[in-house]
């Protein structure tokens, strides 16, 4: 079985272009193929977006994903076999179980503040983005390519005032 390095790696060929993950875990994922229940080991991903699930196989791979407009709730339990997450997306429950190491409280709360606060999660990386293009204009300001008229405009056009 891959490692969780290597799965995260593979699964980040799918992702959106400014798309980050935030929380990543593994285990066995419950699902349905052809009717019939069936467990794929692998990750979920939280990301700045959505939840996503991976898998590698023999001659592809397995991916989920789930906006996180589309869950509804997220709970957590811990048992011998290690911890379960499930949640609900669109009518359906999702479910991994046996997770083992850390990170899964971290997970939770990440998946639930973005459930809660949908336009925080997506704003994260647009907010990054200006401001390190303020700090990219002052730095033009500074080595006297911009005037501070150019740098205040530019600076509010960017902040959208």
């Amino acid at each position: 079985m891959a490692s969780i390095e290597k799965l995260i790696k593979l699964a980040k060929e799918h992702l959106d272009e400014n798309e980050e993950i935030k929380h990543s875990i593994r285990g066995a994922y419950e699902t349905k193929v052809l009717g019939s229940n069936t467990v794929r080991q692998g990750i979920l991903l939280a990301t700045n977006k959505r939840i996503v699930f991976f898998a590698k196989k023999l001659t592809g791979f397995d991916l989920e994903i789930f906006p996180y407009s589309k869950i509804s709730s997220i709970e957590f339990s811990k048992g011998l076999m290690g911890h379960t997450i499930s949640f609900f997306a669109s009518n359906n429950k999702v479910k991994m179980k046996w997770i083992k190491g850390g990170g899964v409280k971290e997970f939770v709360e990440s998946v639930r503040l973005s459930i809660e606060n949908p336009k925080e999660s997506s704003n994260t990386n647009t907010q990054d983005e200006t401001a390190q293009q303020i700090q990219q204009l002052h730095d033009l300001k500074e080595k006297g390519i911009l005037t501070d008229d150019e740098f205040q405009q530019k600076k509010k056009q960017l902040l959208g005032l």
